[in-house]
């Protein structure tokens, strides 16, 4: 996945982000075999982001648009998962693996509207089962990417 960089000179990180096309085989190249060992992994969160990204990229793709996708990193560490453009407008998803929100999960996407540019949505996709607005943010479970990947 390309890195979004538009306008933000050198203190980006522009080298592209790999991920796996097929979760199944990810998961046979780390030897996990039952659903017990997934939830006690540690790179549980690196498989729960790559999973939605590779959902979010189908979307697109079945839906016969351009992905559009990008990643958003800088110098000091800061990241936003998954950057969608549409357009003028640039929204931003952070990608918990975690079943309960958190206020820190909205950090990221805070940090890169007040020192880039504004994001015109802000979405926190995460394991739980509520969908919820928050001060300008939408909190969906990971099942529900394509409610706002095909806007």
């Amino acid at each position: 996945m390309p890195p979004y960089f538009e306008n933000f000179g050198k203190r980006v990180i522009k080298s592209p982000k790999y991920y796996f096309t097929d979760t199944g085989l990810l998961s046979y190249l780390l030897d996990i075999e039952k659903e017990s060992q997934l939830h006690r992994d540690p790179l549980i969160g690196n498989l729960f982001e790559n999973l939605v990204v590779l959902e979010c990229l189908k979307n697109r793709f079945n839906a016969s648009l351009k992905p559009n996708l990008y990643f958003f990193r800088d110098s000091q560490g800061n990241e936003i998962d998954l950057m969608y453009k549409s357009g003028n407008e640039l929204t931003g998803i952070e990608i918990k693996s975690a079943r309960t929100f958190s206020s820190h999960f909205k950090k990221p996407l805070e940090k890169f509207s007040n020192t880039n540019q504004n994001l015109a949505r802000r979405i926190i996709v995460y394991s739980g089962e509520e969908r919820q607005m928050s001060d300008q943010f939408e909190i969906i479970n990971f099942r529900n990417c394509s409610s706002f990947m095909s806007n």
